[in-house]
């Protein structure tokens, strides 16, 4: 799978990035082939997905066998390794950060993307859930069914939130940072609770830019303990990678990794696959997320063979500096890429 963090660790935008050379990926499925001597409940042969602390993007794959989770015999690869990252991240947030219930509101960002799609189908299996999202408005029409109200992620959508919901909203999920940290606390109400999981701001040409960096921070919204304790609101932050990998809750998410499943089992979730990309093409479908191209997961796929460029097709990247989220849509990479029906 690919996600967004992705970006950022070829960039650097993240703390204490590994030495190169490495092999990038948090996230795959695939066919058990080894086995280590102690490990138990599974077999060779046995189709799983798992999370993996890089090194996903490759033929083979070796991770902790805590970290694996056999896959349903009605779930495809492809959508095994849409699975883990996004909807484990939408369900701790929801549930175990915000502690949603039936009745409450959600502000999610992002609402095209993978874990936008999932904390939508999350929110769907309560009920009376108001999904309040904001997306490039050529996703709309294809995701407009799966939230309340959808707003253009250029467009004023605190005074569009505020006017549906005078009193705002319970959840904010933000993977943006910057200026909309301020923006997500104004528009909590009393008790409600502001998680940020991304900041996918920072992140804007080929390369690492300190500018966009440095704009990004002084953005935030810098918080004042005594304002929240007056104003009855929680401020919280999310990374999944961190609590795997470095705060040792991998049991914590085995639970989780059981309710999703069931959740799936029932046809209450789906994982939502926007593309499959050849190895050779990792370049081009990093481009599409860092466009936000894409509705759902990106996957790379081992097997699968480039799709040839067609004449108008660039393979050039955006330069760093230039305001893209107003060319949202234009990019000429989706032409040549094979959409999932």
């Amino acid at each position: 799978g690919l996600n967004f963090i992705d970006l950022m660790v070829r960039q650097g935008n993240i703390d204490n990035p590994p030495k190169t050379p490495l092999v990038p990926g948090f996230e795959c499925s695939g066919i058990v082939e080894a086995l280590g001597d102690s490990v138990k409940g599974f077999e060779i042969g046995d189709r799983v997905m798992a999370f993996v602390n890089y090194n996903a993007w490759a033929e083979v794959v070796c991770t902790p066998v805590e970290f694996v989770y056999k896959i349903p015999d009605d779930m495809n690869f492809s959508e095994a390794a849409a699975f883990p990252m996004n909807f484990v991240t939408a369900y701790m947030m929801l549930f175990e950060v915000a502690n949603l219930r039936e009745g409450m509101s959600v502000l999610v960002h992002s609402a095209g993307g993978g874990v936008g799609q999932a904390v939508a189908q999350l929110c769907s299996t309560i009920p009376n859930v108001t999904v309040f999202g904001t997306a490039s408005s050529f996703k709309h029409e294809a995701i407009k069914n799966s939230v309340t109200h959808l707003f253009d992620r250029n467009a004023d959508y605190v005074q569009e939130v505020k006017r549906i919901s005078a009193d705002g909203v319970d959840i904010v999920l933000d993977c943006l940072c910057g200026e909309n940290t301020g923006k997500g606390l104004s528009l909590l109400k009393p008790l409600g609770t502001y998680i940020l999981y991304g900041s996918s701001n920072m992140v804007t040409g080929e390369t690492k830019s300190f500018f966009s960096f440095a704009k990004s921070w002084w953005q935030v919204e810098k918080v004042n303990p005594i304002k929240l304790y007056e104003e009855n609101k929680v401020i919280a932050g999310f990374s999944l990678l961190n609590l795997l990998f470095k705060q040792n809750r991998g049991g914590l998410i085995k639970g989780v990794m059981d309710k999703l499943l069931n959740l799936y089992n029932n046809k209450k979730i789906k994982p939502v696959v926007d593309s499959l990309w050849a190895l050779e093409e990792v370049k081009e479908a990093m481009q599409r997320i860092h466009d936000r191209g894409n509705i759902g997961k990106l996957i790379l796929d081992v097997e699968k063979a480039p799709t040839p460029l067609m004449a108008n097709d660039s393979t050039e990247t955006s330069e760093a500096g230039e305001e893209e989220e107003d060319h949202e849509g234009d990019n000429e990479n989706k032409e040549r890429m094979p959409f999932i029906q």
